[in-house]
């Protein structure tokens, strides 16, 4: 059984509605053309357990799937179109959860999960309440423990930091810890979270 496989195993609608939600899933976004997404996606989901371990379907496939909009191709949401950053991921977030609708009416997923999932999705970059805040940490998390070293290597230390300040203030106070835990074989990325960190707190 595989990560995926095993991390959603009881959509709502049986067995064969799990194998084709996942497997959509995870075809979406192995398309990406960002070489982290697949990682990203499901290190997004072991993050999810590993905060909530009593996760339910909906926060599942939500985190699976919250990026799904990158790998989108026509309809993927561009920064260039956009002068502000956060009206940037604010129309990501909705184009991503209104993409993930799609595949789960096409896959027989029950409407309150959809309708969940299409919520939580659209809140993940910034959280709101108790479940979407638990999405956003999980995906904020993985963009420290898998992202940044693509980030930073495509962009450059000064849009890396600018990120990671943004991602780091974003994360629930007692999450910002685990960031400061974390270590790269780059010394130029510990630099970089020792730079967040100083920025945030001082």
């Amino acid at each position: 059984m595989s990560d995926y496989d095993s991390l959603i195993s009881t959509v709502p609608g049986g067995i064969a509605t799990a194998e084709s939600v996942r497997r959509r899933i995870r075809l979406a976004i192995e398309g990406s053309p960002v070489p982290e997404d697949p990682v990203h996606s499901l290190n997004t989901l072991q993050w999810l357990l590993q905060i909530a371990p009593h996760a339910d379907e909906a926060l599942r496939i939500a985190a699976l799937g919250h990026d799904i909009d990158r790998a989108a191709g026509p309809r993927r949401v561009r920064k260039a179109d956009f002068e502000d950053f956060e009206e940037f991921k604010a129309a990501h977030a909705k184009n991503s959860a209104q993409i993930l609708l799609e595949l789960l009416e096409e896959c027989g997923v029950e409407k309150a999960v959809r309708e969940e999932v299409f919520r939580l999705v659209c809140l993940h970059e910034t959280g709101g309440d108790e479940r979407s805040n638990l999405l956003r940490d999980a995906d904020s998390l993985s963009f420290f423990e898998v992202n940044l070293p693509h980030y930073f290597a495509r962009h450059g230390m000064e849009a890396a930091l600018e990120r990671s300040v943004w991602g780091y203030m974003r994360l629930s106070r007692e999450l910002q810890g685990v960031v400061k835990g974390f270590s790269y074989d780059d010394e130029r990325l510990n630099t970089l979270v020792q730079q967040v960190v100083a920025a945030v707190e001082e």
